[in-house]
């Protein structure tokens, strides 16, 4: 405290030794109890008991009897931010006064010293003392650096980033992180996610942050029931260079908290609202008036948000925002208008949930001719995305490379097939539970998609069967590199052969969960293949044995990096052996629940050109402790071991094996 105070030492206190008038008791300060704050405990107490010196009636230390005003004062013009950490863990009421004091508040001039310092002999030694002793760090009595000085997160512009979370997250926590960090730096990003039965973050904590953090950039707030405007306003009023804030489920917030970071806020890039019950058109249009430069907008599930806020926003700032997500909004045609054609800077688009919406929306949308920029667009779960809507949308779009259609029932085989004829730059779709597509919606697709399309996938599309007639043949789609088709139950081998025929280059293969493909499907798919198969995923497939995995292997084996055979129940040993020999650019290998035992295990081990760097054999019931021996030896090249429901490795077995395969990260 003699640094804190501008005491030179003890001795100035005391010049005739310590303990001079033993019954002033105001010379001792009491132990007090310990307060929750951010830094670890700088002090330990000085006594485990009460030190009584005599029978006078004990009173409050000196320093305690000074009113806040004063402490003020006495903070503000300590000379660096060692010192207003090193008082910051004293107590809750240092903490506090320390945190409200505003940058502009601070003393900039040195307390003047009383006494003349001493002439030292040796220059070199005069220079040395003359550092600054910031850079060492605060240290307590008892030599433990304070959190703010040990690991410490930094964002790309070299600021620090703090993370609160549950009971972590208190306002004498905050108090503490615009105290710490001032002096270090500043605070560049800060997260705080609350929970429900916990109220400890309130207006008080975010005022802390608001005077100790004028660099703050990152703002993200989730489940705090108790941060409402006050708080936002005092973040608009210190914090001048926000960029980014995220508002999640944040009911006590309303326009008039959001409104005040909008004005006060011109760098603004990305604004994220979800589920901010009292948040609606007016933040919106308050976003679009003074944020020349937000560039990034999410809004979701909140209920006062309407037509008018979306018009607003994307006809002032659509020549500004490139990416947009709208979720569960009361929105309806006029909203996607607006959109279609003010939406000129836009590349990303997500309408999630939006179900008054109909089809004059989506069609009105792609007619508008303002997202010839628009590069990657997603709609899910909206009843009035239709066919004539999709296929609008294709030609209003010319550089769109992304289209991801989930959960729209009135999307058929038509819609898909026009869709892909007209996007002619299209490089990846996704369909997933759009159960009105069928087998031939799948090879319209193929048909119609041009040169460019590298990625396709089908995943839950109930009404996908398999290929009963006859399909016109159509010239091969050599551009497409990966195929999915997963979980889509009636899909079988005729389709299997079809696609094998249609797309020739395929090196990225995912069949998860398809019970009616055989290894006749599986041999016809890899033998008309004409690039080489680099990632293949058959988890799910029950019916295919090793004679699939054995094609795979001779065929592709050269350059195969990942073969997935979960739940494969009739893939055995041979399999193994067959990988052993064929697959040497294997890096991750799953045969879960497969009828592999400890020979597999030992054929791979044995393999020298096999680098496996994730290998799970997990529900695998054959495999015993004989295997561990060989496990170890693979051991030597593994990242990741999954070895959970392996019921005859036993306990002790998974222990030795956690010892000596110490750099893998084994699930058992």
């Amino acid at each position: 405290m003699s640094k804190v105070l501008d005491f030179s030492g003890v001795d100035t206190l005391f010049p005739g030794g310590f303990l001079q008038k033993p019954k002033d008791s105001s010379l001792f300060l009491s132990p007090g109890s310990h307060v929750d704050v951010y830094f670890l405990p700088c002090k330990r107490s000085r006594v485990s008991a009460p030190f009584v010196v005599s029978e006078e009636e004990k009173q409050q230390p000196s320093i305690e009897v000074l009113p806040d005003e004063c402490l003020f004062e006495v903070f503000r013009r300590l000379p660096g931010g060692q010192e207003r950490s090193a008082c910051a863990c004293v107590s809750k009421r240092w903490l506090m006064l320390l945190s409200s004091i505003l940058r502009d508040e601070i003393c900039a001039s040195k307390v003047t010293q009383n006494v003349e310092p001493e002439i030292p002999s040796n220059p070199q030694k005069a220079d040395d003392s003359a550092e600054p002793k910031e850079k060492s760090g605060f240290n307590d009595s008892n030599g433990i650096k304070s959190d703010d000085e040990e690991c410490q997160e930094t964002d790309s512009h070299g600021y620090l980033s703090r993370h609160l979370e549950g009971k972590k997250a208190t306002d004498a926590r905050l108090a503490a992180i615009a105290v710490g960090t001032a002096s270090r730096g500043g605070l560049g990003k800060l997260s705080i996610r609350g929970s429900a039965s916990t109220h400890r973050v309130t207006n008080l904590g975010l005022k802390a942050i608001s005077r100790g953090c004028p660099s703050l950039r990152v703002l993200s707030l989730w489940n705090l029931c108790s941060i409402g405007d006050e708080g936002l306003i005092e973040i608009a009023k210190g914090v001048h260079s926000l960029e980014k804030i995220d508002l999640s489920h944040c009911p006590a917030i309303t326009d008039k908290g959001l409104i005040a970071i909008a004005m006060n806020s011109p760098n603004l890039i990305s604004v994220t609202v979800e589920s901010c019950s009292n948040i609606g058109d007016t933040s919106l249009q308050a976003l679009a008036r003074f944020c020349p430069n937000l560039k990034y907008i999410t809004v979701k599930n909140c209920p006062l948000v309407g037509d008018q806020g979306i018009a607003t926003l994307f006809s002032s700032a659509g020549h500004v925002l490139m990416k947009a997500k709208l979720e569960m909004l009361k929105v309806s045609d006029a909203s996607l208008a607006v959109i279609g054609h003010y939406g000129r800077a836009l590349t990303d688009l997500t309408l999630v949930g939006l179900q008054n919406v109909n089809e004059r929306g989506f069609w009105v949308m792609g007619m508008g001719q303002g997202l010839q920029n628009l590069k990657s667009l997603s709609i899910t779960a909206c009843p009035g995305a239709s066919d004539l809507g999709v296929a609008v949308i294709a030609e209003g779009c010319p550089n769109l490379k992304l289209f991801a259609l989930r959960k729209c029932p009135r999307v058929s085989d038509q819609g898909v097939a026009s869709f892909a004829k007209g996007a002619e730059s299209l490089e990846s779709l996704q369909l997933e539970e759009c159960h009105r597509i069928t087998e031939r919606g799948v090879f319209g697709i193929l048909a119609n998609c041009g040169k460019k399309l590298k990625a396709l996938a089908c995943v839950n599309c109930l009404g996908i069967r398999d290929f009963d007639v006859g399909f016109p043949l159509t010239s091969p789609s050599h551009s497409l590199r990966s195929l999915t088709i997963r979980n889509c139950p009636g899909f079988g081998d005729a389709s299997l052969g079809m696609l094998g025929r249609l797309c020739p280059k395929l090196a990225y293969i995912d069949l998860t969960g398809l019970h009616n493909i055989t290894d006749a499907g599986i041999q016809l798919l890899v033998q008309r293949s004409e690039a080489f198969l680099e990632k293949v995923n058959l988890s799910g497939c029950v019916n295919l044995t090793d004679r699939s995995v054995t094609a795979i292997a001779k065929l592709h084996g050269e350059t195969l990096e990942l073969l997935n055979l979960d739940g494969c129940i009739y893939v055995t040993d041979v399999s193994l052996m067959e990988i052993a020999s064929n697959c040497s650019s294997l890096s991750e290998l799953d045969v879960s629940r497969c009828a592999i035992t400890d020979t597999g295990i030992s054929a791979l081990a044995a393999a020298e050109q096999i680098s496996l760097q994730i290998f799970s054999i997990a529900g695998c019931s054959s495999v015993t402790e004989k295997s561990l021996p060989f496990l170890v030896v693979l051991g030597k090249s593994l990242l990741g071991l999954n070895i959970l429901k392996c019921i005859g490795i036993s306990y002790g077995a998974v222990n030795l094996l956690l010892d000596q395969l110490w750099r893998c990260d084994i699930l058992s």
